[in-house]
């Protein structure tokens, strides 16, 4: 494991030979992920979908906005919606701290705050430190957004598909509010 300090950043280049079994379905491709903590879970999303990463601050909240949608915060004259990410993915809530963050990310051409525990840092996974997302009975949890599990050392990273966790239906309910 290598370790590069670039722009404030921790970069770790992860790889460990390891081999995808034969009939597997395909891991996503190499690349870096942000790595971010919801309780004790450790996640990842693709850096290319990050726009930055500020300091979380309370959100005017929407009348009959669903659960997750915490609110809207005014970004440099840009309204954006805060999804806590907690919510959407159906884990416990947390009370909000000094460590919680919301990482502004572009998904599907739109601005979208997504609340999280912490920022840990930023990984350079090969294509064969990711393993495919389990597949589970459709009945019993929905894995659709799961791109993979992210192995590096002691660490497992679910690895999110953040357009495919934002459905349409919720994209639009954001456009209508940001529009309101």
């Amino acid at each position: 494991m290598e370790i590069v300090q670039q722009t404030g950043t921790q970069v770790v280049q992860a790889n460990s030979g390891a081999l995808v079994p034969q009939g597997a379905s395909a891991a996503p491709a190499s690349g870096e992920y942000l790595t971010f903590r919801l309780g004790q879970e450790e996640y990842g999303i693709d850096i290319l979908k990050v726009q930055e990463i500020r300091s979380y601050e309370q959100p005017t909240r929407i009348a009959n906005a669903p659960d997750f949608i915490k609110g809207v915060v005014n970004l440099r004259g840009v309204i954006v919606p805060i999804v806590d990410l907690r919510l959407k993915l159906g884990c416990a809530t947390a009370e909000y701290n000094s460590f919680t963050v919301v990482i502004v990310l572009n998904v599907k051409n739109r601005v979208v705050g997504a609340v999280v525990d912490s920022v840990s840092d930023v990984l350079e996974l090969n294509r064969d430190v990711i393993r495919p997302a389990p597949e589970l009975s459709s009945s019993a949890v929905n894995t659709s957004f799961i791109m993979g599990i992210g192995a590096v050392a002691e660490r497992m990273l679910i690895l999110i598909d953040i357009e495919g966790l934002m459905s349409s239906a919720d994209m639009g309910l954001m456009d209508a509010m940001t529009t309101a």
